[in-house]
Parts: C-alpha cells; structure tokens; sequence
C-alpha cells in the first residue's frame, strides 16, 4: 500500500471503530471523567484498547501486570479480557490524582477494587521488587501478560522486570509507544540522536529469554508501534 493512504489514518479509525468499538458507558466515562480531572488524553485509543484486551484473551491472559495506570482506562480493557479466569489485574501507577481516579472510573464500570483490579502507589522500580518477593513468598502469583506504557527513560528496566515476573514460557510482554520513542531519540529518522534513552530495541534483540518483534500503527493515535515479546 502507497504511503499517500496514511492520510485516511484518521477516517479509517473513525469508520472502524464506530462498527467494532462502539462507546459503552463504562469506557466513555474513563475518557470524560479522566479528562475533567486533567489526566492527559494519552490513554490507547479505543481500537488499541480492544487489541489489547482480545490479545490478553487469546493469549490465555490470568494475571495482567500493567506499568502506567493513568485513569485506568487500559485496566477496564484488560478486566474485561481475564473476568472469570480467577486472576486479576495489578497496575502500577506513581501519581496519586491519577490512581484515585482510575479507582472511580474503574468502580463505575463494576469492576471490582482491588479483587479485579488492584492499583499500586508508587514508582515502578520501587514497586516491582516488592512484587517479586511477594511472588517468592507465595503471596502473588506471577503474571501472563505484562503491559507497559510508561516512562520511556526506564522501558528496558520495566522489560527485564517483566520478563523476570513472567509466568514461565509463552508469557507476554507488550511495550507501547516503541516507534514513536525510535524517532524522538533519533535511533531513525531525522531527530537529532538522544544518547541518554536507551534503545528498547537493540537491548531487546539481545536478550535470549525472549522472542519479539515491533509493529507499525497509524490512527487516531498518529503514526506509533509496539514491542509485543513472549518469552521462551
């Protein structure tokens, strides 16, 4: 396909999702309700949710780790995707506002805190050792499915914490934002070079635990990529 159809990026989203991502109360309040308490509107977009949530589902998804919790509204697509397989949902999320409200966006929604979805308080390297222990204690168990759209200054740490949480093979890890990352640090395109991000990519392609790969998006979203891993 010519690169001239990106231009219909935005048309497409609109179409597609109006037919397979229709508005449902619960999802419409997390955008509106994180939106009026002044979250950043940097959550997925709906179609990005739904691919999410279907991926955990196929995948086999009990437990989801999810580094950046924002107004919870990735939380609810990943609720959705493991109800009654008998596992939950463990966010970490570093700002309190923010927490509070996923906490009544994710309420409103009929989802259960903290027996569905528990959201941690904290930076996730202060947070993540404390889940490993628990892990080691017997108290947690270990996670199916790690997603990560956080901070990109710490991507490779939270990827090696996930790999490291993971529940044996077959495990999945999804890094959002990859792409964009790539052009704004200048490992390709015409960004000037950002010497101090690491290059999620090349440390990923080092890493033997794992198999992956980056996929390209375009969309509401603009154009942008993830990192989808399973770990060996």
């Amino acid at each position: 396909m010519s690169t001239k159809n990106i231009v219909h990026a935005e048309a497409v989203a609109q179409y597609t999702e109006s037919r397979l991502v229709p508005d449902t109360p619960a999802f419409a309040h997390a955008y509106t309700n994180s939106t009026a308490h002044g979250i950043p509107e940097i959550a997925l977009s709906p179609a990005q949710g739904k691919f999410t949530s279907i991926l955990a589902s196929i995948s086999g998804a009990k437990n989801v780790l999810e580094l950046g919790t924002l107004g919870g509204y990735s939380a609810l697509w990943f609720a959705q995707a493991i109800k009654g397989r008998g596992g939950k949902v463990t966010s970490i999320e570093i700002n309190k506002q923010r927490r509070d409200v996923a906490i009544e966006n994710l309420e409103y929604a009929g989802v259960k805190v903290p027996e569905e979805v528990e959201i941690l308080l904290g930076a996730g390297l202060d947070v993540l050792p404390r889940l490993a222990e628990e892990i080691d204690q017997g108290k947690r168990e270990r996670f199916d499915f790690t997603f990560i759209d956080a901070d990109w200054d710490n991507q490779a740490a939270y990827f090696d914490w996930g790999v490291k949480l993971s529940n044996g093979k077959g495990s999945v890890i999804y890094v959002d934002n990859v792409v964009r990352q790539l052009l704004e640090i200048g490992t390709v395109g015409s960004a000037e070079k950002d010497s101090t991000v690491q290059d999620l990519v090349e440390i990923v392609a080092k890493d033997d635990r794992v198999e992956a790969t980056v996929m390209q998006t375009c969309g509401s979203k603009d154009m942008d990529g993830f990192l989808l891993a399973r770990t060996k």
